[in-house]
């Protein structure tokens, strides 16, 4: 059994080439942090998050001071006790945020850990449904200075073009007219039959200015509305599913299994967009999709396609991957040695054990990466 020897931990800030804009904020670089745990056997597993566009070193210490001494000397298949463990530790300090992203990305390793330890890629590991490749939409349609909704629609008919038969955009930064411009440019360049997504990323305030725009968006057949509200504004995305057509996602900053449930025992979200590497990492993403299975309710995870595609095709009720096609927005391919591939608008799995990459080391310096190694138990 793999006795875990060392943790290493690092925070990189990597430049956007192009400012770019969500509903609520503007970002001109990301900060990730990411991990390493290795074994005595000498096997090690990975583990990475979007900390935010700013402050990544708060994870990094919350990782090196707070947790991974816990973890010095264990056995790694004991993911269920570290998990406690760390979670019973971090009560204090946070249950949210750069913390629990701290505690995602260390149970994340030791699942990559112990599917590299028997040389199954993570998707078997995890016990898998599918097992060459995944469904995705592109996530894209982010605004940028000049781009005009025409031009938003040559962006959506690229996708397309690759195979997609979904796609996503933002929503909710201009006014409700505007808005409707860009919807209608974008379902005219995708046509009748391919899924449009709509994500606001906490956009809105109250119903009365949701429903306003919803009211508009709704001709356009969206497949979902994502994030329309704080996430701690449960009762208001239940308020909005029930005044709707368009079916309400949200979860992607959500944590723990237990505010999950809330949100789905209040009838806040149909479609989940729970993300590993914030949550409290694979353990808790996947307590969180079971009772969400049990509930009726889908999974379509957010953000990094890298980590998500394995869990998609090892979960009955996942429905797609999110996907980036460049490094414009997640740029987190600048800092891996190994990119997935696409096939029909799939996402193609990786065969390799674990995750199936490694943090390319150079990238990791460049970016002003400098590894702390924590190799004594606390």
């Amino acid at each position: 059994m793999p006795i875990i020897e060392s943790v290493a931990v690092t925070a990189c800030e990597v430049p956007l080439d192009r400012v770019t804009s969500f509903s609520t904020r503007t970002v001109s670089s990301r900060h990730y942090g990411l991990v390493k745990v290795r074994s005595r056997d000498g096997h090690e597993g990975i583990g990475f998050c979007y900390v935010g566009s700013r402050a990544g070193g708060i994870l990094k210490s919350a990782v090196e001071l707070l947790l991974a001494p816990l973890l010095i000397g264990k056995e790694s298949h004991q993911t269920e006790g570290l998990w406690q463990t760390l979670y019973q530790e971090a009560l204090l300090q946070g249950r949210a945020g750069a913390v629990m992203r701290a505690l995602s990305i260390l149970d994340t390793a030791l699942w990559d850990l112990n599917a590299r330890s028997v040389g199954l890629p993570l998707h078997d590991y995890l016990g898998s449904l599918h097992r060459e490749s995944v469904p995705a939409y592109a996530s894209g349609g982010y605004y940028l200075d000049g781009k005009t909704p025409a031009k938003l629609g040559e962006e959506l008919t690229g996708y397309v073009a690759q195979g997609f038969r979904a796609v996503k955009i933002k929503t909710g930064r201009l006014s409700p007219a505007e808005e409707e411009a860009r919807i209608a440019a974008a379902r005219d360049a995708i046509g009748p039959d391919v899924l449009l997504m709509l994500d606001a990323n906490n956009a809105w305030f109250d119903l009365p200015t949701a429903m306003e725009y919803m009211r508009r968006f709704e001709a356009y057949d969206p497949y979902w509305i994502e994030e329309p509200f704080s996430p701690d504004a449960i009762d208001l995305h239940a308020r909005l599913a029930a005044r709707t057509s368009v079916t309400v996602a949200t979860g992607e900053i959500e944590v723990g299994r237990w505010r999950f449930r809330e949100l789905i025992d209040a009838g806040g979200a149909e479609i989940l967009q729970s993300d590993a590497a914030v949550c409290g990492g694979i353990s808790e993403w996947r307590k969180i999709a079971a009772y969400a299975d049990c509930r009726g309710v889908t999974v379509s995870p957010h953000w990094f396609h890298d980590l998500h595609a394995p869990l998609v095709a090892a979960t009955p009720n996942a429905r797609f991957v999110e996907f980036f096609t460049d490094d414009q927005v997640l740029n987190f391919r600048r800092l891996i040695n190994n990119q997935l591939q696409l096939r029909d608008g799939r996402v193609v799995l990786r065969q390799a054990p674990g995750l199936g990459f490694e943090f390319d080391e150079q990238a990791v310096r460049r970016y002003g990466g400098q590894w702390v190694t924590v190799s004594t138990p606390a």
